[in-house]
């Protein structure tokens, strides 16, 4: 009988392409005003699980609902908690040769996880709609703080003392864990990562020129992970997505892992989705550091931002050298971020999102003899 209980030694990270009739749906609702937000619901419920069944049928154990409700990998879900408000402005993030749309976090109140966060039922449209293990993947805490502006914290208390602000995120992602597990989620993933961010030296630079110290960041980072998913029950399996950006198939950082490594691989963390498909995630040293035992990663050697398929060999190569710093048996494989960070999507269709899917699973097969 098949084990449904991650971790999985095949698996993605969450987003994938927007079906048409998602992408005609969000349009006619937030641009033109056509359909009421039941009408979009209406259309997202019918496609999700088609999004699903094409998961499954690749052969995957974990499956997503691909972040289709979402514009945004993280700014959705961030809105939708207390105390902070998504601000629509002239000027976006810049990526390499394209800029994000101009949307920013502003902290307004004091920092809480509603007991009717939207994404709860997402979750719970996700399991009533699979035969496998449902996951659902939401930012990580530290996008809450490196992704607001300090001049976008207007709570006297957080902007006084970036601490009380750590501490208020903390609780306020454990009674995230908290809710999902009562929902049923057994694998949630949390996608921290500006922990890649803080290795890369310009945005190092940036932080330090907000005169905020990054190794200090990068501490505070892992210590609100390990904070929030502490006391999780011991059937719940928590992921953690770390990349370099991922917006219309650009990206927004690079710099090698070393500087974040240690202090990624003390949060408790069970499985770390790690970007790995460019050199500019560096050598694959930094694997080193994980501790023997049960906790696994997942070199996303595989990329989501170009149609090319690598090859099985290539692939294998890859995991004869990880398994130099670390045991073959404490990794897996995924594709290196999501397929559609943002409604956007990567430049790639959805044929080429399938068999990148197929040669995950492919690998896995391959390597350890299934998934």
């Amino acid at each position: 009988m098949t084990d449904l209980s991650p971790p999985f030694r095949a698996g993605h990270v969450g987003s994938l392409l927007r079906p048409k009739s998602v992408v005609e749906a969000r349009k006619k609702h937030f641009e033109e005003g056509s359909i009421s937000a039941e009408e979009l619901k209406a259309a997202e419920d019918k496609a999700i699980p088609d999004l699903i069944r094409m998961q499954e049928d690749v052969g995957l154990k974990a499956v997503t609902d691909g972040e289709a409700r979402r514009s945004f990998w993280h700014y959705d879900f961030m809105g939708m908690l207390t105390g902070l408000d998504l601000d629509e402005r002239d000027e976006g993030v810049q990526f390499a040769g394209v800029k994000l749309r101009p949307i920013y976090p502003t902290i307004t109140g004091k920092l809480d996880f509603p007991d009717d966060h939207p994404m709860l039922d997402h979750f719970r449209f996700v399991k009533d709609h699979t035969s496998v293990v449902p996951k659902i993947s939401i930012p990580g805490p530290s996008c809450c703080h490196f992704r607001t502006a300090p001049e976008d914290i207007h709570v006297a208390e957080y902007k006084e003392d970036t601490q009380a602000l750590f501490d208020d995120l903390a609780k306020t992602y454990r009674k995230a864990v908290s809710a999902f597990y009562d929902a049923g989620c057994r694998f949630l993933q949390m996608d921290d990562i500006f922990f890649a961010y803080l290795c890369d030296p310009k945005h190092r630079a940036e932080k330090k020129e907000q005169g905020q110290d990054p190794d200090w960041l990068i501490d505070r980072y892992a210590w609100m992970m390990r904070e929030a998913i502490k006391d999780r029950p011991a059937d719940m399996k928590i992921g953690m997505h770390m990349c370099r950006g991922n917006f219309r198939s650009t990206h927004a950082a690079e710099g090698a892992y070393d500087a974040a490594a240690e202090a990624i691989f003390s949060t408790g963390v069970d499985i770390f989705f790690m970007e790995y498909d460019t050199d500019r995630a560096g050598g694959l040293e930094p694997l080193g550091l994980l501790p023997k035992g049960k906790q696994r990663i997942m070199p996303g050697f595989i990329t989501t931002k170009t149609a090319e398929l690598e090859s099985l060999d290539w692939l294998k190569s890859k995991f004869d050298e990880a398994s130099k710093y670390v045991d073959l048996d404490q990794l897996g494989i995924a594709p290196q971020c999501g397929f559609a960070s943002t409604e956007e999507g990567n430049a790639i269709t959805e044929d080429d999102q399938k068999r990148k899917l197929e040669l995950v699973v492919k690998t896995a097969e391959a390597i350890w003899g299934g998934v």
